[in-house]
């Protein structure tokens, strides 16, 4: 007997499967046999989403833990000041270099 490879699900399609487990339409069984997961699996992404269903609704959710977009706009000044002074300042050395 050969066992099946490990397949990894995306976020999407686990909420999907988690939410037909709560409607309660259907039994794991049917569930596991439609999406062809284990049910054990079925059970475990439902609870994750029970337990984090309420983060989803809460007022104090911290802002995305990405850049700034402003402090980007800033970086990307600073570089392309960088590169300009960096560039005169090899033009200025190669033009010197080529009078000798």
């Amino acid at each position: 007997m050969s066992k099946r490879p490990r397949r990894n699900h995306a976020p999407t399609f686990k909420a999907k499967v988690a939410l037909e487990a709560i409607k309660g339409e259907q039994t794991l069984v049917e569930l596991s046999q439609r999406y062809q997961v284990h049910p054990n699996q079925i059970t475990e992404w439902k609870k994750q989403l029970l337990e984090n269903a309420p983060e989803i609704f809460s007022r104090s959710k911290k802002a995305e833990s990405g850049p700034v977009v402003k402090d980007l706009h800033a970086k990307i000044g600073q570089l392309a000041m960088e590169n300009d002074f960096l560039s005169n300042a090899l033009g200025r050395i190669d033009g010197l270099s080529a009078k000798k």
